[in-house]
Protein backbone atom coordinates (compact mmCIF):
# COMPACT_ATOMS: atom_id res chain seq x y z
CA UNK A 1 0.00 0.00 0.00
CA UNK A 2 1.45 3.28 -0.74
CA UNK A 3 -0.36 6.56 1.39
CA UNK A 4 -0.83 9.93 0.22
CA UNK A 5 -2.43 12.82 2.42
CA UNK A 6 -5.00 15.32 0.66
CA UNK A 7 -6.16 18.65 2.17
CA UNK A 8 -9.97 17.73 1.70
CA UNK A 9 -12.20 20.74 1.77
CA UNK A 10 -10.50 22.41 4.93
CA UNK A 11 -7.49 24.28 3.11
CA UNK A 12 -8.66 27.70 3.20
CA UNK A 13 -9.72 27.53 6.77
CA UNK A 14 -6.80 26.76 7.63
CA UNK A 15 -4.84 29.90 6.27
CA UNK A 16 -2.72 31.74 6.51
CA UNK A 17 -0.40 28.27 7.28
CA UNK A 18 -1.72 26.78 4.02
CA UNK A 19 -0.30 29.14 1.96
CA UNK A 20 3.13 27.66 2.19
CA UNK A 21 2.02 23.98 2.99
CA UNK A 22 0.23 20.95 3.08
CA UNK A 23 -2.35 20.21 6.15
CA UNK A 24 0.10 17.47 6.62
CA UNK A 25 2.98 20.06 7.60
CA UNK A 26 0.73 21.35 10.52
CA UNK A 27 2.26 21.15 13.65
CA UNK A 28 -0.18 19.78 16.75
CA UNK A 29 1.04 18.00 19.78
CA UNK A 30 4.49 16.94 19.43
CA UNK A 31 4.56 16.15 15.73
CA UNK A 32 3.26 17.17 12.66
CA UNK A 33 0.03 15.26 10.92
CA UNK A 34 2.35 14.12 8.57
CA UNK A 35 4.24 12.78 11.09
CA UNK A 36 1.57 11.19 13.26
CA UNK A 37 0.25 9.26 10.41
CA UNK A 38 3.97 8.27 9.58
CA UNK A 39 4.51 6.95 12.87
CA UNK A 40 0.95 4.78 12.70
CA UNK A 41 1.38 3.34 9.39
CA UNK A 42 5.14 2.55 10.06
CA UNK A 43 5.84 3.93 6.99
CA UNK A 44 6.58 7.19 4.67
CA UNK A 45 3.74 9.21 3.21
CA UNK A 46 3.33 11.88 1.10
CA UNK A 47 1.45 14.81 -0.60
CA UNK A 48 -1.33 14.67 -3.10
CA UNK A 49 -1.18 18.99 -3.68
CA UNK A 50 -1.63 21.78 -5.78
CA UNK A 51 1.09 22.44 -8.48
CA UNK A 52 2.66 25.73 -6.74
CA UNK A 53 3.29 23.39 -3.84
CA UNK A 54 4.52 20.21 -5.47
CA UNK A 55 7.91 20.36 -6.04
CA UNK A 56 8.48 21.33 -2.48
CA UNK A 57 6.10 18.65 -0.96
CA UNK A 58 6.21 15.38 -4.45
CA UNK A 59 4.30 13.26 -4.78
CA UNK A 60 4.70 9.46 -4.57
CA UNK A 61 2.88 6.99 -6.63
CA UNK A 62 2.34 3.20 -6.18
CA UNK A 63 0.59 0.66 -7.35
CA UNK A 64 -2.51 0.77 -4.83
CA UNK A 65 -2.65 4.53 -3.81
CA UNK A 66 -4.56 4.84 -0.40
CA UNK A 67 -5.71 8.71 -0.18
CA UNK A 68 -6.36 10.14 3.49
CA UNK A 69 -7.86 13.70 4.53
CA UNK A 70 -5.09 15.54 6.44
CA UNK A 71 -7.76 16.84 8.71
CA UNK A 72 -8.24 13.81 10.17
CA UNK A 73 -5.32 12.73 13.04
CA UNK A 74 -4.41 9.08 13.09
CA UNK A 75 -6.36 6.28 15.83
CA UNK A 76 -6.08 2.67 15.88
CA UNK A 77 -9.78 2.52 15.21
CA UNK A 78 -9.25 4.84 11.98
CA UNK A 79 -6.26 3.01 10.55
CA UNK A 80 -8.33 -0.10 10.74
CA UNK A 81 -10.92 1.08 9.04
CA UNK A 82 -8.73 2.81 6.41
CA UNK A 83 -6.55 -0.14 5.67
CA UNK A 84 -10.10 -2.47 5.42
CA UNK A 85 -11.17 -0.26 2.05
CA UNK A 86 -10.78 -1.83 -1.25
CA UNK A 87 -9.90 0.02 -4.54
CA UNK A 88 -12.73 1.84 -5.26
CA UNK A 89 -14.32 2.66 -1.96
CA UNK A 90 -14.16 5.61 0.05
CA UNK A 91 -14.56 6.30 3.61
CA UNK A 92 -16.89 8.82 5.16
CA UNK A 93 -17.73 10.96 8.11
CA UNK A 94 -21.28 12.28 7.98
CA UNK A 95 -20.79 14.30 4.63
CA UNK A 96 -16.52 14.66 4.92
CA UNK A 97 -14.57 12.61 2.70
CA UNK A 98 -12.16 10.78 5.22
CA UNK A 99 -9.85 8.08 2.93
CA UNK A 100 -10.58 6.22 -0.36
CA UNK A 101 -8.60 3.94 -2.42
CA UNK A 102 -7.62 5.43 -5.93
CA UNK A 103 -8.85 3.43 -8.80
CA UNK A 104 -6.53 2.70 -11.61
CA UNK A 105 -3.84 5.83 -12.11
CA UNK A 106 -6.53 9.11 -10.96
CA UNK A 107 -6.07 10.66 -7.49
CA UNK A 108 -8.99 12.61 -8.62
CA UNK A 109 -12.04 11.71 -6.09
CA UNK A 110 -15.02 11.20 -8.09
CA UNK A 111 -18.00 9.91 -5.95
CA UNK A 112 -20.07 8.50 -8.49
CA UNK A 113 -16.94 5.69 -9.32
CA UNK A 114 -16.26 4.58 -5.35
CA UNK A 115 -18.67 2.47 -2.84
CA UNK A 116 -19.25 4.95 0.11
CA UNK A 117 -18.43 3.45 3.77
CA UNK A 118 -19.52 5.40 6.72
CA UNK A 119 -17.52 5.96 9.87
CA UNK A 120 -19.62 6.72 13.28
CA UNK A 121 -16.58 8.10 14.95
CA UNK A 122 -13.38 9.87 14.64
CA UNK A 123 -10.86 10.87 16.67
CA UNK A 124 -9.08 14.24 16.71
CA UNK A 125 -9.67 16.52 13.58
CA UNK A 126 -8.22 20.12 12.86
CA UNK A 127 -10.67 22.23 10.66
CA UNK A 128 -9.71 25.64 11.57
CA UNK A 129 -6.77 27.52 12.85
CA UNK A 130 -7.72 28.13 16.26
CA UNK A 131 -8.07 24.57 16.62
CA UNK A 132 -4.39 24.46 16.34
CA UNK A 133 -3.77 25.56 20.20
CA UNK A 134 -7.32 24.47 21.35
CA UNK A 135 -6.66 21.25 20.86
CA UNK A 136 -2.94 21.12 21.87
CA UNK A 137 -3.68 19.46 24.91
CA UNK A 138 -5.18 16.30 23.95
CA UNK A 139 -2.75 16.00 21.22
CA UNK A 140 0.33 16.36 23.21
CA UNK A 141 -1.14 13.47 25.91
CA UNK A 142 -1.69 11.17 22.20
CA UNK A 143 1.71 11.83 21.32
CA UNK A 144 3.38 11.89 24.23
CA UNK A 145 1.81 8.37 24.76
CA UNK A 146 2.81 7.11 21.23
CA UNK A 147 6.63 8.21 21.59
CA UNK A 148 7.38 7.42 25.11
CA UNK A 149 5.74 4.17 25.66
CA UNK A 150 7.90 1.54 26.47
CA UNK A 151 10.69 3.97 26.22
CA UNK A 152 13.19 5.13 29.51
CA UNK A 153 13.59 8.59 29.89
CA UNK A 154 17.26 10.56 30.14
CA UNK A 155 17.84 11.00 33.78
CA UNK A 156 15.94 14.94 35.12
CA UNK A 157 18.96 16.92 36.71
CA UNK A 158 19.02 16.84 40.33
CA UNK A 159 18.97 20.54 40.17
CA UNK A 160 15.32 21.10 39.21
CA UNK A 161 12.42 21.47 41.11
CA UNK A 162 9.80 18.29 39.73
CA UNK A 163 6.35 17.35 40.19
CA UNK A 164 5.02 14.34 38.44
CA UNK A 165 7.91 12.53 36.90
CA UNK A 166 6.48 9.77 35.33
CA UNK A 167 4.72 12.66 32.61
CA UNK A 168 8.04 14.01 31.75
CA UNK A 169 10.20 12.59 28.97
CA UNK A 170 13.42 13.75 27.89
CA UNK A 171 15.38 13.03 24.54
CA UNK A 172 18.87 12.33 24.02
CA UNK A 173 21.25 14.97 24.86
CA UNK A 174 17.96 17.44 26.37
CA UNK A 175 19.37 19.89 28.49
CA UNK A 176 16.95 20.88 31.75
CA UNK A 177 18.90 22.90 34.67
CA UNK A 178 17.86 24.91 37.88
CA UNK A 179 14.32 24.85 36.24
CA UNK A 180 10.04 23.87 38.05
CA UNK A 181 8.54 21.41 35.84
CA UNK A 182 5.02 20.48 37.17
CA UNK A 183 3.55 17.63 35.00
CA UNK A 184 0.91 17.20 36.88
CA UNK A 185 -1.08 19.40 34.76
CA UNK A 186 -0.20 17.56 32.04
CA UNK A 187 3.35 15.63 30.04
CA UNK A 188 6.09 17.87 29.13
CA UNK A 189 8.26 16.29 26.27
CA UNK A 190 11.76 17.60 26.31
CA UNK A 191 13.26 16.41 22.07
CA UNK A 192 16.74 15.65 21.41
CA UNK A 193 19.54 18.64 22.57
CA UNK A 194 16.67 20.93 23.13
CA UNK A 195 17.35 22.69 26.16
CA UNK A 196 15.53 24.46 29.22
CA UNK A 197 17.54 27.32 30.68
CA UNK A 198 18.21 27.79 34.18
CA UNK A 199 14.69 29.82 35.68
CA UNK A 200 11.93 28.56 33.67
CA UNK A 201 8.80 27.90 35.34
CA UNK A 202 6.82 25.50 33.17
CA UNK A 203 3.44 23.63 33.60
CA UNK A 204 2.51 20.84 31.46
CA UNK A 205 1.51 20.27 28.82
CA UNK A 206 4.64 20.83 27.06
CA UNK A 207 6.00 19.72 23.49
CA UNK A 208 10.03 20.84 22.86
CA UNK A 209 10.65 19.45 19.74
CA UNK A 210 14.74 18.77 18.85
CA UNK A 211 16.92 21.95 19.01
CA UNK A 212 14.21 24.25 20.57
CA UNK A 213 15.45 26.44 23.29
CA UNK A 214 13.85 27.87 26.70
CA UNK A 215 15.56 30.86 27.38
CA UNK A 216 16.58 31.95 31.11
CA UNK A 217 13.39 32.90 33.66
CA UNK A 218 10.41 31.75 31.15
CA UNK A 219 6.92 31.41 32.35
CA UNK A 220 5.35 28.52 30.46
CA UNK A 221 1.46 27.61 30.80
CA UNK A 222 -0.04 24.60 28.45
CA UNK A 223 -0.36 23.51 26.56
CA UNK A 224 1.90 24.59 24.39
CA UNK A 225 4.51 22.97 21.33
CA UNK A 226 7.31 24.79 20.51
CA UNK A 227 8.51 23.03 17.01
CA UNK A 228 12.36 22.45 15.92
CA UNK A 229 14.75 25.21 16.32
CA UNK A 230 12.28 27.50 17.96
CA UNK A 231 13.35 30.01 20.61
CA UNK A 232 11.13 30.95 23.12
CA UNK A 233 11.82 33.65 26.48
CA UNK A 234 9.24 35.69 28.22
CA UNK A 235 5.46 34.54 29.19
CA UNK A 236 3.86 31.87 26.92
CA UNK A 237 0.32 30.56 27.05
CA UNK A 238 -1.27 27.61 25.17
CA UNK A 239 0.82 28.54 22.08
CA UNK A 240 2.25 26.52 19.05
CA UNK A 241 5.00 27.41 16.55
CA UNK A 242 6.06 25.20 14.18
CA UNK A 243 9.36 25.22 13.89
CA UNK A 244 12.66 27.98 13.35
CA UNK A 245 10.69 30.78 14.88
CA UNK A 246 11.49 32.69 17.53
CA UNK A 247 9.57 34.91 20.46
CA UNK A 248 13.53 35.39 22.75
CA UNK A 249 12.87 37.75 25.22
CA UNK A 250 9.41 39.21 27.31
CA UNK A 251 6.41 39.98 26.20
CA UNK A 252 3.36 37.53 26.26
CA UNK A 253 1.91 35.17 23.75
CA UNK A 254 -1.37 33.26 24.68
CA UNK A 255 -3.67 31.03 22.57
CA UNK A 256 -1.61 31.83 19.20
CA UNK A 257 -0.09 29.94 16.45
CA UNK A 258 2.92 30.93 14.65
CA UNK A 259 4.14 29.30 12.03
CA UNK A 260 7.61 28.44 10.81
CA UNK A 261 10.88 31.33 10.41
CA UNK A 262 8.75 33.81 12.39
CA UNK A 263 10.23 36.24 14.69
CA UNK A 264 8.58 38.34 17.67
CA UNK A 265 10.83 41.74 18.79
CA UNK A 266 11.38 42.10 22.53
CA UNK A 267 8.32 43.00 24.87
CA UNK A 268 5.72 42.24 21.86
CA UNK A 269 2.54 41.52 23.43
CA UNK A 270 -0.26 39.69 22.07
CA UNK A 271 -4.04 40.19 23.71
CA UNK A 272 -5.77 36.99 24.15
CA UNK A 273 -9.05 38.34 25.75
CA UNK A 274 -11.20 40.87 24.64
CA UNK A 275 -11.74 43.81 27.50
CA UNK A 276 -15.80 42.56 26.96
CA UNK A 277 -15.22 38.91 27.37
CA UNK A 278 -16.74 38.53 24.15
CA UNK A 279 -16.38 35.63 21.60
CA UNK A 280 -13.55 36.20 19.37
CA UNK A 281 -13.49 36.41 15.79
CA UNK A 282 -11.22 35.95 13.64
CA UNK A 283 -10.68 36.42 9.91
CA UNK A 284 -11.87 34.00 7.48
CA UNK A 285 -10.34 34.27 3.95
CA UNK A 286 -13.08 32.46 2.73
CA UNK A 287 -16.01 34.70 3.29
CA UNK A 288 -13.68 37.74 3.59
CA UNK A 289 -15.16 38.42 7.22
CA UNK A 290 -14.82 37.50 10.66
CA UNK A 291 -15.80 34.34 11.52
CA UNK A 292 -17.05 33.11 14.99
CA UNK A 293 -14.75 30.91 16.63
CA UNK A 294 -16.67 30.42 19.92
CA UNK A 295 -13.85 30.87 22.03
CA UNK A 296 -12.90 33.52 24.89
CA UNK A 297 -9.41 33.20 24.20
CA UNK A 298 -7.85 33.50 21.19
CA UNK A 299 -4.72 35.45 20.83
CA UNK A 300 -2.34 35.72 17.38
CA UNK A 301 -2.64 33.78 13.97
CA UNK A 302 1.46 34.40 11.83
CA UNK A 303 2.06 32.88 8.43
CA UNK A 304 5.24 31.85 7.56
CA UNK A 305 8.45 34.07 7.74
CA UNK A 306 6.18 37.23 9.27
CA UNK A 307 7.83 39.40 11.90
CA UNK A 308 6.74 42.16 14.40
CA UNK A 309 9.61 44.73 16.06
CA UNK A 310 10.20 45.35 19.28
CA UNK A 311 6.85 46.47 21.45
CA UNK A 312 4.48 45.27 18.86
CA UNK A 313 0.56 44.96 20.62
CA UNK A 314 -1.18 42.54 18.55
CA UNK A 315 -5.19 42.82 19.21
CA UNK A 316 -7.14 39.83 20.29
CA UNK A 317 -7.89 37.54 17.41
CA UNK A 318 -5.43 39.01 14.64
CA UNK A 319 -4.79 37.41 11.85
CA UNK A 320 -1.10 37.94 9.93
CA UNK A 321 -0.29 36.45 6.61
CA UNK A 322 2.91 35.37 5.15
CA UNK A 323 5.31 37.41 5.03
CA UNK A 324 4.62 40.55 6.74
CA UNK A 325 6.64 42.73 8.65
CA UNK A 326 4.83 44.70 11.52
CA UNK A 327 5.95 47.64 13.71
CA UNK A 328 5.54 50.95 15.44
CA UNK A 329 3.55 52.15 18.23
CA UNK A 330 -0.35 51.68 18.68
CA UNK A 331 -2.17 48.65 17.41
CA UNK A 332 -2.43 47.42 13.96
CA UNK A 333 -5.46 45.88 12.32
CA UNK A 334 -6.67 42.33 12.97
CA UNK A 335 -6.29 41.17 9.60
CA UNK A 336 -3.22 41.98 7.92
CA UNK A 337 -2.45 40.84 4.61
CA UNK A 338 0.73 38.94 3.27
CA UNK A 339 3.29 40.82 2.11
CA UNK A 340 2.81 44.25 4.03
CA UNK A 341 4.80 46.29 5.55
CA UNK A 342 3.93 48.65 8.28
CA UNK A 343 2.12 48.90 11.41
CA UNK A 344 -0.68 50.81 13.22
CA UNK A 345 -0.14 54.15 10.93
CA UNK A 346 -0.92 52.01 7.62
CA UNK A 347 0.58 49.02 5.34
CA UNK A 348 2.77 48.87 1.79
CA UNK A 349 3.53 46.59 -0.24
CA UNK A 350 6.59 44.38 1.02
CA UNK A 351 8.19 43.66 -1.81
CA UNK A 352 9.35 39.90 -2.90
CA UNK A 353 12.78 40.72 -3.69
CA UNK A 354 12.70 42.45 -0.25
CA UNK A 355 11.38 38.70 1.48
CA UNK A 356 13.76 37.04 -0.07
CA UNK A 357 16.79 38.83 1.02
CA UNK A 358 15.32 38.12 4.53
CA UNK A 359 14.60 34.74 4.17
CA UNK A 360 18.20 33.87 2.71
CA UNK A 361 19.58 35.66 5.97
CA UNK A 362 17.67 34.33 8.88
CA UNK A 363 17.56 30.79 7.08
CA UNK A 364 21.01 30.99 6.35
CA UNK A 365 21.48 31.60 10.64
CA UNK A 366 20.05 28.12 10.40
CA UNK A 367 22.22 26.72 7.60
CA UNK A 368 19.56 25.96 5.84
CA UNK A 369 19.57 27.61 1.83
CA UNK A 370 16.82 29.57 0.61
CA UNK A 371 16.54 28.10 -2.74
CA UNK A 372 14.71 28.34 -6.09
CA UNK A 373 12.10 26.41 -4.89
CA UNK A 374 11.67 28.88 -2.06
CA UNK A 375 11.55 31.11 -3.95
CA UNK A 376 8.92 30.09 -6.76
CA UNK A 377 6.74 29.20 -3.76
CA UNK A 378 7.41 33.08 -2.25
CA UNK A 379 6.48 34.26 -5.74
CA UNK A 380 3.08 32.26 -6.48
CA UNK A 381 1.66 33.27 -2.63
CA UNK A 382 2.45 36.86 -3.43
CA UNK A 383 0.51 36.47 -6.42
CA UNK A 384 -1.83 34.36 -4.37
CA UNK A 385 -2.73 36.65 -1.75
CA UNK A 386 -2.39 40.60 -4.11
CA UNK A 387 -6.48 40.77 -3.72
CA UNK A 388 -6.04 41.49 0.13
CA UNK A 389 -3.72 44.43 -0.52
CA UNK A 390 -4.15 48.18 -1.38
CA UNK A 391 -1.12 48.88 -3.29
Amino acid sequence: MNYILFDGNDKQALLPFTYTRPIGEIRVGILSIKEKWENYLATKVSYFVEDYLAQKFPLQLGKTNVVINATYLPTKTLLAEINGLKIGEALFFKEDIVAYVSKEDSLQYDASNYKIKQLNDVGLTIKHTWEIFAKNDEAIREDFNLLTTGRISAPISTTNTVIAPENIFLEEGAKVECSILNASTGPIYIGKDAEIMEGCIIRGALAMCEHAVLKMGAKIYGASTFGPYCKVGGEVNNSVLFAYSNKGHEGFLGNSVLGEWCNLGADTNTSNLKNNYAPVRLWDYQTEGFAHTGLQFCGLMMGDHSKAGINTMFNTGTVVGVNANVFGSGFPRNFIPSYSWGGASGFTTYRTNKAFETAKAMMGRRNIEFDAVEKELFEAVFELTKKWRKD
